[in-house]
């Protein structure tokens, strides 16, 4: 779908699924929430899916464990102090295993693997995404970091890539299936819903003054440290319409977000004649997934039934930026271009990491993000290296300003 400018909409295929079962799959942060789920969902299938790849980041226990039930041709753990004992519980078994970023980078590309699933936190994901893409594999995106950080070269990869990219974000995956079937010049704009996170009723002054431990009480979702701290400062809704701006081709002023507290709606799509596509379900991940890994068939054995009464309770609000100012970050990367983007990125993740480990408060996140961006090196068209560089600066001048806190 292309409503203006590049897209990944070409490589999304919005018409017609692709079923190419029984799949080989490669599950990059395996020992994660959404990796963990993605193992459910190929151990209920095992005539359509294989789990041939599982990857970590440092969690080398739960990747043994998580290894002997599913038994991978190959195991990789990033942290390679780990490497020894991956290597010696997995090995008699017949289990290759391997350690590092590159190893991690390369279990992308394994000739093994048919359909990869991102589901790394944060920039980590990029370089093994694209090694996927060089690679020709399917990919479902958990990891919105990618688009976020690099969407243009993500962009321009695909274009020269058989690789197809399935929306894993339940947001994503609600756009995607409003999608289908639909004709791309009827869609006046995107709507995503957002839960509004722990905070959505606090006060500024209460939100100014809150804990890590009020920050992980999301009231919906049961997600990773990370993502749960970006849902509480609504980050992760300025980085999902960044995200959809590239899978979808839509033009950024078409897209906007919404909360929504009970987490029903997914996302919706508005069309030309004023019609309104949503889609509905249980705040549960493991449909979307399913959805991904299935190239877009649906799979039987649905996870808990929506109710109709439920449907009698749902609301709607605008979110408040003056309460959540990260929101406009998306904005302000849009229109600033180039590596603003990546630079948000890099400031938001190392502001969520200092924040987690009690090192500053939780308004400090915005102000450290929106300082980076400003103080960051501006590069118009960046390529691959500027990416990497980009980064690597962020982070340094995020670190000087929280040593600065202290």
């Amino acid at each position: 779908m292309n409503c203006g400018g590049k897209s990944l909409s070409l490589h999304i295929n919005i018409k017609e699924p692709i079923v190419n079962a029984p799949k080989r799959i490669a599950v990059l942060g395996c020992t994660g929430s959404i990796g963990t789920q993605t193992l459910d969902i190929i151990a209920a299938h095992p005539e359509l899916y294989k789990a041939t790849v599982l990857a970590a980041g440092t969690r080398v226990e739960e990747l043994i464990e998580l290894s002997l039930r599913h038994r991978p041709s190959l195991a990789v753990i990033a942290d390679e102090k780990a490497w020894p004992r991956l290597r010696a519980a997995l090995e008699p078994l017949g289990i290759h295993t391997a350690a590092g970023a590159e190893a991690l980078a390369d279990a992308a590309a394994h000739s093994e693997v048919d359909m990869v699933v991102t589901a790394t936190v944060g920039y980590s994901g990029l370089e093994p995404t694209i090694r996927a893409i060089r690679a020709g594999k399917d990919i479902a995106l958990a990891n919105k970091e990618t688009l976020v950080v690099a969407g243009d070269y993500i962009t321009r990869l695909l274009e020269q890539s058989s690789s197809r990219v399935y929306p894993v974000d339940s947001e994503h995956s609600a756009i995607y299936q409003c999608l289908r079937g639909e004709q791309p010049d009827k869609v006046r704009r995107l709507i995503i819903t957002a839960s509004g996170g722990p905070f959505r009723t606090w006060s500024r002054e209460c939100i100014a003054r809150a804990t890590v431990v009020d920050a992980l009480k999301h009231p919906n979702w049961a997600m990773g440290a990370k993502i749960t701290i970006d849902s509480a400062t609504m980050m992760n809704k300025a980085f999902e319409i960044i995200e959809a701006r590239w899978l979808f081709g839509m033009e950024p002023e078409r897209i906007s977000a919404i909360v929504h507290p009970q987490s029903i709606i997914h996302s919706m799509v508005e069309f030309t004649d004023g019609a309104i596509k949503a889609q509905l379900g249980v705040p549960d991940m493991r449909l979307p997934i399913a959805y991904a890994l299935g190239c877009a068939e649906r799979l039987p054995g649905a996870e808990r039934p929506l109710l109709a009464e439920q449907l009698a309770l749902l609301t709607f609000e605008q979110p408040d930026t003056s309460r959540f100012p990260c929101l406009t970050l998306a904005d302000e990367a849009i229109r600033r271009g180039g590596n603003a983007a990546c630079i948000v990125n890099a400031a938001n993740e190392v502001a969520v990491a200092a924040f987690l480990r009690e090192r500053i408060g939780f308004y400090d996140i915005y102000d450290i993000i929106a300082s980076t961006l400003d103080k960051a090196t501006r590069i118009e068209h960046p390529d691959y290296a500027d990416y990497v560089a980009s980064n690597a600066e962020a982070r340094d001048i995020a670190l000087r300003q929280i040593k600065n806190e202290k």
